[in-house]
């Protein structure tokens, strides 16, 4: 198979989809790899390092012209969508459920869209989003506290506090894997940390691995906007596969929050969990309502583009081998987490939840293939 590395062309994106090594497991296993001039500059891999892993080094056009799989990390913008042949694989993170116009494009053209977000095992986890859940939890403990600042608009407070004075309370909305990561990190800061979920099970298991240092509460309205009245800095970590993430935080419950307290919504790929949400960038990574700094960066991860690169592709690599040994149709037979990735295909939506977002009509991956 001919495989194709783009360069990311989203704003402050600094990612890329494949490293040198394994784009030498993918060359080793026979296949063509073209990766685009520069791929890889804004995660410190010089094109020399992806050329000495057997990779040829082409221009843009030649990788979409000639690659039967596109991996790359974040969805096609705009201007790429002419770059997209009917019948081409396009293997990375879609978030289609508040994507409407990539959706359309992606139908019109008849791209097989199969998303990382998607991918889900028999358990319900997510292997190819843990990595970015991951990083972008970490980051979230950083970015809100850099925000609490009162030069950059915030509070003005010090998580950890100092002694003699009192610390400051993060909340964190979402159990998952970006809510324990981000619980990990406000823990150390030595801040009050309170973590919020609906699954009851869940909050047994934060309240047993954390040993108590992460005060665990049933998340429900009331709960919510209690906490949220207390909280300096919120976390939000609410994801539901392939839908639109559920808007928790309403702009009235914003009122209860204190002047100069921080928001980061990591959610915002899927549309965000507060109706005051919108996509920022990392270049202009915040906005105001109501006395709330609200942080909505669309791709975290892109600032540490190094770890996130490696973590990337330490996890899609194995599903890109199957992918491009067994063609599209084989793989996901023989691989039912990757029948959950496959959102488009043939002009028909074939993830149930990016449907129910769509209003559109939902078409099986059995029936589509068949």
């Amino acid at each position: 198979m001919i495989i194709g590395v783009p360069k990311e062309i989203k704003t402050d994106e600094y990612r890329v989809s494949m490293t040198p090594a394994g784009t030498a497991e993918l060359v080793h296993d026979g296949h063509t790899v073209l990766i685009q001039t520069g791929a890889g500059e804004g995660s410190g891999i010089e094109d020399e390092a992806y050329h000495r892993a057997g990779a040829r080094i082409v221009e843009r056009n030649e990788v979409f012209e000639k690659a039967e799989m596109i991996v790359k990390v974040k969805e096609p913008i705009a201007e790429e969508y002419a770059l997209l042949r009917e019948g081409v694989l396009l293997y990375t993170y879609l978030h289609l459920a508040p994507a409407p116009e990539l959706t359309g494009a992606l139908l019109e053209r008849k791209v097989a869209g199969l998303a990382y977000e998607t991918v889900q095992t028999a358990n319900g986890s997510l292997p190819l989003l843990v990595p970015m859940s991951e990083v972008a939890g970490r980051m979230s403990v950083n970015e809100g506290s850099k925000y609490l600042e009162r030069e950059t608009g915030g509070r003005g407070i010090l998580l950890g506090g100092v002694p003699g004075v009192d610390p400051g309370h993060i909340v964190i909305v979402g159990g998952g894997v970006v809510g324990v990561n981000a619980a990990k990190m406000a823990v150390g800061t030595g801040a009050y940390v309170t973590l919020l979920d609906i699954n009851l099970d869940r909050l047994r298991y934060i309240d047993d691995i954390f040993g108590g240092r992460v005060k665990t509460i049933m998340s429900t309205k009331l709960s919510l906007v209690d906490f949220l009245g207390l909280a300096d800095l919120v976390i939000g970590a609410v994801l539901v596969p392939g839908a639109r993430a559920p808007r928790l935080i309403t702009r009235d419950m914003l009122s209860h929050m204190k002047p100069g307290s921080v928001i980061v919504d990591v959610g915002i790929d899927q549309g965000g969990i507060m109706e005051t949400s919108k996509p920022t960038t990392h270049s202009d990574p915040i906005y105001v309502v109501d006395g709330v700094v609200h942080y909505c960066v669309a791709n975290m991860p892109g600032a540490v583009a190094r770890t996130s690169t490696y973590a990337l592709t330490n996890a899609t690599l194995n599903y890109a081998r199957q992918l491009a040994a067994k063609g599209l149709k084989k793989a996901l037979e023989d691989n039912p987490p990757l029948r959950h990735g496959l959102n488009t295909y043939a002009g028909k939506i074939t993830h149930p939840a990016v449907a129910d977002a769509m209003g559109g009509e939902y078409v099986p991956v059995e029936q589509v293939l068949s």
